[in-house]
């Protein structure tokens, strides 16, 4: 297969400053929990998306000095030199494989974190000459001087020369998200009387100069570029007419424009969740901002499909595609488009998993289980080491996404025979319904992509239809057995907050539902039932219930243990616009409420600090918690002179079968089975 004709356009190199991308693929900056912590970690991830064929691979907001000391957060520091070997370590990693190397230099302001450093927090200025600052995530912000002016332009000088001398092609100023020169951008936070607020144009002087400065101290030798967020959200911010001033005042300045949406604030409108935003949202303000320049633009639209890459940069909104969570889902997406194997591509799809296990301190992605796996265990997204015992027969059992992920690595891995069997028929086991769910449709990526591989593989084969019993199992003539039998949800609803069911649930009682019951057989309450969906998960499945059922005609309450309805969501970003849409639909939301008992009339709990509650209801949806399926392997293993009869040689459990986890993991899960350090040839039974 060859490169498409109305996708060449994507492989026409462009100029930036004394730079010359090879492409139009743009890996912008993004965290990845790693940078100059986990230097190795971070250069070995970085150069795989090199490899792909990114034309640039940009680290994630690297801060100037120690009064925007980022940590725990995902920032990679370049105060001094020690910084420098270790981010000379990233770029070289890039470069070998023939792309530029970008960093973004960045100051948090009144947002930094400063737990390590100590400092105090700067603020662009006071809300009024007896008003403080607005406050800081830890106390309230020291007003910036112009001496302290002064100070951080040349502290973002002195870092350019340094990312310079490492070997950085491209250096980029922040000026987005809310962060320090947005702070000074914003009639919220600049009050300023003096020469850095009042008007627009005084408000842009402290970036401007800084961008004049990071210019003159590196010469040629590094192209410019700017993040500028175009347009926020609440009174924060910035308008998109200010958005087009700016450019024509910052234009002499940079050779490259990164533009976004959204800041610190509303970090969803930016990395927005196909849950509740549509990939190229962006476009329409990208126009408005692109008759201000003539220097190349970078827009970022959480795209994932190259026919809307190509008409964007055709149209001349946009010259270059910038992105990040699908260089995550797939880092050999420009590859892909340029060899013609579209169908290859592992879309991104939205679930924002990535986002999520950042601040848990490792980024996860829940269509590529080797994404920040690259250097501690050797993995790589599309290369896989043959087994050391290709004569290898393996059952897996259960088509869900654990089940899937190993099959189709064993098999590529050159297994004589996969056979990946389920009870029916279709692939994707638990997903498979889920992605009818409202805002989920994007999901079944998931299984498309899947799909696709399994089609292609003469030694896979998916055989629907089809339950086995451990009898069944053992005279398959399989060598090895992987049991991927995923998880069901309680309908007893026992909670992991109390180890106890509640009080009056009859599992199986008319009135009591799961969401297996409403999503896979279809049961539902009698019409026009007030309906109490008990959210004590937090994931994405109670919400998507309570706007289904809403969307279906019933009155519908949440009742969560949690702080905040759609608790998780908050950590994918999508929470605000969730809780929105829900409200909008008519749903009543109770937060930090633990039930304690249920009837056909209603339920009862406590409250935060133990006050009584209750809601009458005529239904009970329980999203509390998901038991693992594992009689299969159970039965399997606990007669290990059957399994050597059988000529077994090992059995596994893994997914949700071996433990209940989010998407993500439980794909993880069947990707380590079937990839080098786990070598199914070599197995032990159990």
């Amino acid at each position: 297969m060859s490169l498409a004709d109305h996708h060449k356009i994507l492989f026409e190199p462009v100029a930036i400053g004394p730079k010359i991308l090879r492409n139009r693929f743009y890996n912008v900056p993004h965290g990845t929990a790693y940078g100059v912590l986990r230097p190795s970690t971070w250069a070995s991830y970085r150069a795989v998306r090199a490899e792909g064929g990114w034309a640039a691979v940009s680290a994630e907001f690297s801060s100037v000095g120690p009064s925007s000391d980022e940590f725990p957060l995902h920032s990679s520091d370049i105060w001094d030199d020690e910084d420098g070997r270790r981010h000379k370590l990233m770029v070289d990693s890039v470069h070998r494989h023939g792309a530029l190397a970008g960093i973004e230099l960045h100051h948090g302001g009144a947002h930094a974190m400063r737990r390590v450093s100590r400092e105090p927090a700067f603020s662009a200025s006071g809300l009024a000459p007896e008003l403080p600052p607005p406050a800081g995530p830890l106390g309230t912000p020291k007003v910036m001087t112009v001496d302290d002016i002064e100070r951080i332009e040349q502290a973002f000088a002195d870092a350019a020369v340094r990312a310079r001398d490492v070997g950085y092609d491209i250096v980029e100023v922040l000026a987005g998200y809310g962060y320090l020169f947005a702070q000074f951008l914003s009639t919220f936070h600049n009050r300023r009387t003096d020469e850095y607020g009042g008007s627009l144009e005084n408000r842009a002087r402290f970036w401007l100069e800084t961008l004049g400065r990071v210019r003159d101290a590196v010469g040629d030798d590094c192209a410019i570029a700017t993040r500028l967020s175009i347009e926020t959200q609440g009174p924060w911010g910035h308008s998109i007419d200010d958005s087009v001033a700016l450019v024509r005042m910052a234009d002499p300045l940079v050779d490259l424009w990164d533009l976004n949406v959204g800041s610190v604030l509303d970090w969803g409108s930016d990395i927005s969740p196909s849950r509740v935003i549509p990939e190229g949202r962006n476009l329409e303000l990208f126009a408005r901002v692109r008759q201000a320049t003539k220097k190349p633009v970078v827009g970022v639209s959480r795209w994932t499909s190259p026919d809307l890459m190509a008409q964007a940069v055709r149209s001349g909104v946009i010259d270059i595609v910038g992105s990040a969570r699908q260089s995550i889902a797939d880092p050999f997406f420009p590859q892909k488009v340029r060899e013609g194997r579209i169908e290859d591509i592992r879309e991104c799809m939205g679930i924002n998993h990535c986002i999520s296990s950042l601040d848990r301190g490792n980024m996860t992605c829940a269509q590529n289980a080797t994404a920040g796996e690259e250097y501690r265990r050797g993995w790589h997204p599309e290369r896989f080491e043959p087994l050391s015992r290709p004569d290898v027969s393996v059952l897996v059992v259960g088509a869900g996404p654990a089940g899937m992920e190993a099959a189709i690595g064993l098999a590529k891995r050159g297994a004589d025979m996969v056979h990946l069997v389920d009870s029916v028929d279709q692939l994707g086991g638990h997903l498979g319904p889920v992605v009818r769910l409202p805002g989920l449709r994007e999901w079944g990526r998931f299984i498309d992509h899947r799909m696709i591989q399994i089609d292609k593989l003469p030694n896979l084969q998916f055989i629907p239809s089809t339950r086995l019993s451990a009898d069944d199992v053992r005279d398959y003539g399989a060598s090895h057995v992987v049991v991927a039998t995923g998880a069901r949800w309680l309908g007893t609803g026992l909670t992991p907050g109390t180890h106890e069911p509640l009080q009056g649930v009859v599992e199986g009682a008319s009135w009591v539902f799961t969401p297996d019951e409403l999503l896979v057989r279809g049961k539902r309450p009698a019409e026009k039932s007030h309906v109490t969906v008990y959210d004590a998960e937090g994931g994405y499945m109670g919400t998507s219930i309570a706007q289904l059922l809403a969307d279906e005609g019933y009155k519908v309450s949440v009742v969560t243990p949690h702080s905040q309805v759609a608790a998780e969501g908050d950590l994918t970003l999508e929470g605000p616009a969730v809780r929105a849409s829900l409200h909008s639909s008519g749903v009543a939301m109770y937060r930090e409420v633990s039930l304690t008992s249920a009837r056909p009339e209603g339920v009862i709990g406590v409250g935060e600090f133990d006050q009584p509650f209750s809601l009458k209801s005529d239904a009970l949806v329980l999203v509390t918690m998901r038991s693992p399926i594992d009689d299969l392997y159970q039965e399997l293993t606990i007669d290990r002179e059957a399994l050597h009869e059988a000529g077994i040689e090992a059995v596994y459990c893994i997914g949700d079968a071996l433990s209940p986890r989010p998407l993500a993991e439980a794909m993880f899960d069947g990707h380590r089975l079937a990839v080098p350090g786990h070598d199914i040839g070599s197995g032990e039974p159990g």
